[in-house]
């Protein structure tokens, strides 16, 4: 495009400026197949969405299930309600709606669909993310016990030989914090079926994770491998793991809603932060480590320490998700008066289905 062409295109364009067409934003894409006859009304509902943009409709191009297929880009702020709006059409029932994330979109129109949605791209929980990656992360799989066994196999060597960078990389290598978010999740969403499993994930890992310390610390004992001036109630550099105290409590609570917050916006990279920050696998491997060697004093601190930071990161990162699921819902009850709703065929101010939370699970009919 010539600089006359940008700049002429510049002027066509309310509230954008020159710098702005060649910015680029992030948008979800929703691949959305459903039913012929429900295609009209969906159409209606994501034309009528100013948030809403490059909507591509494909007819009769769906083979299994049949029906038409829709494309469409739309800002990651209203995602979750423009989703909410299409599971009352039961297309998630008898069709399906793909989410996929753009981490970049270069063009006006995208731009302009993101600056109609408030907020801010980065604040916005896409919730239908949240809940896949929680309920991937929460399964009691052999890969979940295995990344726990060697976490707590390398927390306990780091006791014994009391050092701080083999227990930081114990904290890295745990798994225990995705079944610890999907559990807070399933408490917020009353999601019985994430509760349960993230539930016996943790009533699994943690007992074969402190068992194997065990196992392992009583034949390294048997091998004469233990250092010679190791005593549990004596290691100053990783002293911290069985001798928890109020800051434990409160880095642990820091680290919940600093974990929370990885899980549910754009920023992933800061839990690796937050697993180095609390020590529910040094604490775990160190019951074990205490128990080989008879030391219950040691047994019960790190016991203790263990349940202070299961406390803080359960107890911050519940209340982090309910306030961000209470903003979700005044948005959505706003979204509810939309008109796009009316030409859709949705009923107004009030949701089709029995509640506005998108977190429903319906039975498909037979």
């Amino acid at each position: 495009m010539s600089g006359f062409g940008i700049a002429g295109a510049a002027s066509k364009c309310p509230g954008l400026g020159l710098q702005s067409l060649y910015a680029s934003c992030r948008v979800i894409h929703l691949r959305i197949l459903v039913p012929s006859y429900e295609s009209e009304h969906a159409l209606d509902l994501l034309k009528g969405i100013p948030s809403v943009t490059n909507l591509v409709y494909l007819q009769d191009a769906a083979r299994k299930p049949e029906g038409d297929v829709i494309l469409c880009d739309v800002a990651r702020e209203d995602a979750s309600v423009v989703i909410g709006d299409l599971r009352e059409l039961n297309i998630d029932v008898e069709g399906s709606i793909a989410i996929e994330e753009i981490d970049s979109a270069i063009s006006v129109v995208a731009k302009r669909a993101e600056e109609a949605a408030v907020g801010a791209p980065s604040d916005a929980v896409v919730w239908e993310e949240v809940e896949s990656r929680t309920s991937e992360n929460t399964e009691l799989s052999f890969n979940f016990v295995a990344f726990m066994v060697l976490a707590c196999l390398i927390a306990s060597v780091g006791v014994m030989l009391d050092s701080p960078i083999l227990i930081i990389g114990a904290m890295v290598v745990g798994p225990e914090f995705g079944p610890i978010a999907g559990l807070c999740v399933a408490l917020v969403e009353r999601r019985k079926d994430v509760a349960k499993r993230s539930l016996a994930a943790l009533a699994v890992g943690f007992p074969v994770g402190i068992g194997a310390a065990l196992l392992f610390t009583l034949l390294v004992r048997a091998a004469g491998l233990a250092p010679d001036n190791f005593t549990p109630e004596v290691h100053p550099l990783t002293q911290f793991i069985s001798h928890p105290d109020t800051f434990s409590f409160i880095v642990a609570c820091f680290a919940g809603t600093a974990g929370v917050l990885s899980l549910t916006s754009t920023k992933s990279g800061a839990l690796i932060g937050v697993l180095i920050s609390v020590t529910t696998i040094p604490a775990a491997a160190n019951i074990g480590v205490a128990a080989a060697f008879g030391d219950w004093d040691e047994w019960a601190g790190a016991t203790a320490q263990l349940g202070v930071n299961l406390a803080g990161i359960f107890l911050a990162g519940i209340l982090t998700l309910f306030l961000q699921r209470k903003l979700y819902q005044r948005r959505r009850r706003e979204h509810l008066r939309h008109t796009a709703r009316d030409k859709a065929g949705l009923p107004m101010g009030r949701s089709k289905r029995a509640r506005i939370e998108h977190s429903e699970h319906p039975t498909p009919s037979p």
